[in-house]
Parts: structure tokens; sequence; C-alpha cells
């Protein structure tokens, strides 16, 4: 049976979870003629972007709001990394953030490895309250000290992230430079521990597609963002969930710049969810954990 595409009202906003301008740094496609550069192209290639060029057209914050304009994105959490190699201050996104603050939300990111657990305590603590980043960032799998996402050095982040109010973000997913430390199964350790935290886990760590969704169902405050891998194969079981017990839990990111906006958008609305789901996805979760104020306008209309 065909999957039918999702139509929503043109006024309903949709929030893209995953999404990072190109000019930020060269690991995400800033400077031609690279090896980074070239990584984006082939990582275009293997997540299936019809247009592996699509990345070169936005050079600075105007551009890259005309490029979500063009995808029908509202608003971009813009989720950073600070690993080894991938650098992008805290300070740098957050300035980018408010040459549009409307629309452009910055997630903080620290690596204890590197600046040692105080001093990246401190970090994040200033990011959220000073620079007012929307929450936190962890790679743990891919700092020079690789981690489990319940390791013991991470715990007081995420006690910080729940005394703050913002929710936790942990980074996974198969290009973890070791893949057993892509383990959906600590985050169920994460989650018992601080019940009252919204942990979202960006690209839902794929390819431990089951595993994520036991996760999920054991704990309702996990959040599956799988991003690019929702289209890699075994992704349809995120959707199947979704249409399920996990309907408040899924997240739409495109994952730009190594996927297109509007191609993951379209695609998105073809993967047969339920339209409930689908507004969950796009915009109702997304809204209510970031705390974003966005307004459905067309509920808005049909109730006046």
């Amino acid at each position: 049976m065909a999957k039918k595409t999702v139509r929503t009202s043109k006024n309903t906003p949709v929030v893209d979870m995953r999404n990072r301008p190109t000019f930020l740094h060269p690991f995400f496609g800033a400077e031609p003629g690279t090896p980074s550069y070239d990584v984006v192209r082939w990582l275009n290639r293997r997540v299936g972007s019809r247009d592996i060029d699509h990345f070169t057209r936005e050079h600075d914050p105007a551009g890259f709001v005309k490029e979500m304009d063009h995808a029908g994105i509202t608003v971009a959490i813009m989720v950073a990394r600070s690993v080894p190699g991938v650098r992008v201050s805290n300070k740098d996104l957050s300035a980018v953030a408010k040459t549009n603050n409307q629309r452009l939300i910055a997630i903080a990111s620290v690596d204890p490895i590197e600046l040692g657990r105080e001093a990246a305590l401190a970090e994040a603590r200033h990011a959220i309250k000073d620079l007012g980043m929307k929450g936190l960032n962890l790679d743990a799998g891919f700092y020079k000290k690789a981690l489990k996402a319940d390791d013991e050095i991470l715990m007081p982040f995420y006690e910080l992230c729940q005394e703050l109010g913002v929710p936790a973000f942990v980074m996974s997913g198969p290009t973890t430079p070791d893949l057993s430390f892509n383990d959906p199964l600590a985050v169920d350790h994460v989650a018992k521990t601080f019940p009252k935290l919204p942990i979202i886990c960006c690209h839902g760590f794929y390819p431990n597609v089951s595993a994520m969704v036991t996760v999920a169902f054991r704990n309702e405050n996990v959040y599956v963002s799988p991003d690019m891998y929702t289209f890699c194969p075994g992704g349809s079981l995120y959707v199947e969930a979704a249409n399920g017990f996990m309907r408040d839990q899924f997240l739409f990111g495109s994952s730009y710049p190594f996927r297109p906006m509007k191609q993951g958008l379209e695609d998105f609305g073809n993967l047969g969810l339920n339209p409930e789901a689908y507004e969950a996805a796009t915009f109702r979760t997304a809204n209510r954990l970031l705390n974003l104020g966005l307004q459905d306008v067309a509920m808005e209309s049909a109730a006046e």
C-alpha cells in the first residue's frame, strides 16, 4: 500500500531539530576544495540527497534563513559540536542566533574531556544562563576519550540541565569512532536517574533502532530525533513507533547541511506518519520542549 503524503496548513509552523549553517565550520562544508567539503558531499550521497551541492548556496545568516524559507522551515535548532576537530564556540553560535532570535535557536556544546569537568560545567551554565542557549549538547562517543551517555563524567551535566530547566541533547549514530559507544541502553540509565529531564537523542542511535525505540517506550522523557537516518534502512521502525506510543517523543530534523532542508521536510511528509504524529514531530513537541512560544495560526483561525 502506498504511503500517503501528510498535508497540513501552510500556517502551521515547522521546527527543524538539527540544522547548522554551513559557514559555522569547515566540517559543515564551509571551504570548497578541502577534505571536509568532500566528506559533506559524500555523506549527502550516502543518505539519499538528490542535490549533493545544496549546502553551497548560503554564506551568512541571511542566506541561511533564506534557505529555511525555501524549505518551509519556521525555526532551526542549531546543535553545533565541541569535539576534537570540530570546535564551534558557544559565543559564536549564540551570535548567529541573535541575528534572528525568533527563528534561529542555539544549543550549547561542551567537551568535559578537553576542558575538565568543572570548567565545562561553568561554560555550560554560562552558555545557558548568560548567552540564552536553549539546551546542552553532549557528544559522548565523539570526545578524545569516548564515553557512553551514562558515563559518570557526564552525570553532572544532566543534573545541570534539570536544574536550569533545559533539555539535554545526546549525540549518537553510525559515525561514532567506536560503535560500541553508540549505545541507546545507556540513555535508559540517564532517563531513570533524571526522570524529569527531557533527553533528546540526536540521530536516534541509528542503526540500533529497536533498542532506541525500546528505551523510549520505557521512558517518556526520552525523545528520538533520527534526523537523516530516518530515511536509511530500518528507519521505518521509528515511524511505526511514532504512529503509536512514541507520537509525542518523535522529532523532525533535516540534518542540514548533510541533507537538504526542503527535501528533508518533503521526505518526512511521505513517511506514512498519521496527521497527529506528523504535527507532533514537526511542531508541537519541539515547541513544548524548548518553550518556543510558537502559535499554530491555522488552529487559532479555526477557533475564532
